[in-house]
């Protein structure tokens, strides 16, 4: 699908081309850049976390065509956000890319919604966690995972996360790299574990026919949009590759590479365990209703017993946190990358990298910190964690497509780098913006009826937040403090004109 007519330039003197001083430590290759985004989507967090969700927004039929159907549209926008990194090949990623291509206030919106977005990812996929740990504590010991509790093992697992990653790039390289093993094994686990158990399976007509509804509207195919979210809250975070660029070796290939495979390679291992969960499933209404509160730890129970479910939730608790580890390296470099821009109050502060390692250790912990304040209502409204995971896609979502949208829209002014799509860059440009387009407006939608205070859909209400703030920033300290380097030397420019941006 790509072509690469030249080969990629010197990290280094492609970074300084784009203005750059490097600063980070470039100890991560191919496979490194491919894990950190294949550990952010994490088929075994969203997938996981969000079963509960299909089992009622459609039911099966909905959740195995949608996750079909959605992974073959992001893969399209991953393969066109693949392109624009390529040309630009820097830890701010998205916003930079926006910059550069449509000037400093498409950088500035897409900065603050990519931003957020991953600040909301961090706190989504640690409460998860933290769910995950209290129903694993609830049939080992007994415990009960109220607010409180929960509360305090997501902050132990954020000062977990802040602390690997404070302590370097390496480590998160070799920790990236055991995750995409331990997510695929832990499919082959679950799924082989479910299949071979001596008990009544689902026949294929119900795993890729049945349909449920339990959202209270009435229109089916309005249920299917809904239904179809659990795939497109699952496949965000492949951004990860472009920003963990400036780290990484050969980045103009490595990480468009590393953002495609990915989400192949996601969409494949979800595909496997969605079906071996669902050709599992016992009894419906007792699994959507399960006391533990995570729908596929009642599969578990039900289908292998208490022990060996205590086996599988641990697997997946060890790869959520896996998945929060990768997102706090994405979201800190991002956190770094917007301040050595002037972007953030305080930027001299998240812009220092240690000395010894060589890493952005302010801005890990920004991310963490921030993380908490944002999930902190949970302990007061049961309705708070869903708007954090309303921050997270509404924000990543349209920040996805605005590069590709501008790059639509540059023409031939754009010059690629040496990871392209050739002729089949605007078709699928175009179909991928419009997607983006539609999937926003259907993450906005209502998700339940009755609407009440606790069924809201905060989505719409975080993007217009989002942008408000944003705008207001802006207007009062954006226009005068943030700016992205100009191209570095003539020399430097020539060399990035024939084939860099």
């Amino acid at each position: 699908m790509y072509s690469q007519t030249a080969p990629p330039l010197d990290d280094d003197a492609a970074l300084r081309a784009h203005g750059y001083k490097p600063e980070l430590a470039r100890r991560m290759g191919g496979f490194g850049n491919f894990a950190i985004s294949f550990s952010v989507i994490c088929i075994l967090a969203g997938g996981m976390t969000l079963f509960g969700y299909g089992l009622n927004a459609g039911g099966p039929a909905v959740m195995m065509w949608g996750w079909v159907g959605i992974g073959f549209m992001t893969l399209m926008l991953g393969m066109c956000l693949a392109e624009v990194t390529s040309a630009y090949p820097t830890s701010g990623g998205l916003y930079y890319m926006a910059d550069r291509l449509g000037g400093p206030r498409w950088g500035w919106a897409t900065g603050w919604l990519n931003l957020l977005g991953l600040l909301g990812a961090i706190a989504g996929i640690d409460y998860g966690a933290a769910l995950f740990v209290g129903a694993f504590a609830n049939l080992q010991w007994g415990f009960v995972p109220t607010p409180q509790n929960t509360m305090l093992i997501f902050a132990g697992i954020l000062l977990l996360h802040g602390t690997l990653n404070a302590l370097g790039v390496r480590l998160a390289n070799i920790l990236n790299s055991i995750s995409v093993w331990w997510q695929l094994f832990g499919v082959l686990l679950i799924v082989g574990s479910l299949t071979l158990a001596p008990t009544e399976h689902q026949s294929v007509g119900f795993v890729f026919g049945h349909f449920n509804n339990g959202t209270g509207f009435s229109n089916p195919v309005y249920v299917c949009a809904l239904g179809c979210l659990l795939a497109a809250y699952t496949f965000c975070g492949y951004d990860a590759s472009s920003h963990l660029s400036e780290e990484t070796t050969q980045a103009q290939t490595a990480a468009p590479r590393g953002i495609v495979r990915a989400i192949a390679w996601s969409w494949a291992a979800g595909f496997v365990l969605l079906a071996g969960l669902l050709f599992a499933l016992q009894n419906y209404a007792d699994t959507q209703g399960s006391s533990t509160g995570v729908p596929p730890a009642q599969i578990f129970i039900d289908v292998l017993g208490v022990g060996m479910a205590k086996l599988l939730l641990l697997v997946v608790i060890v790869a959520q946190l896996f998945c929060g580890n990768a997102e706090t390296a994405a979201a800190s470099r991002m956190v770094y990358a917007f301040s050595r821009d002037g972007a953030l109050p305080f930027s001299s502060t998240w812009r220092r990298v240690s000395r010894r390692t060589r890493t952005p250790v302010p801005a890990v912990w920004l991310s963490v910190g921030a993380a908490l304040v944002l999930a902190l209502p949970s302990l007061y409204s049961p309705t708070a964690y869903a708007a954090v995971t309303a921050i997270n896609v509404i924000g990543i979502t349209p920040a996805y497509a605005i590069p590709v949208y501008l790059r639509l829209r540059a023409g031939k002014n754009f010059r690629p780098g040496p990871w392209h799509l050739g002729r089949w860059s605007r078709p699928l440009g175009i179909i991928s913006v419009s997607y983006v387009a539609v999937l926003t407006l259907v993450f906005c939608l209502p998700q339940a009826s009755p609407i009440t205070a606790d069924s809201f859909n905060y989505a719409g209400v975080a993007l217009v937040v989002v942008l408000v703030l944003a705008w207001a920033m802006w207007i009062t300290k954006g226009r005068r403090t943030y700016r992205i380097p100009p191209l570095g030397t003539a020399a430097e420019n020539e060399v990035l004109a024939e084939g860099v941006i």
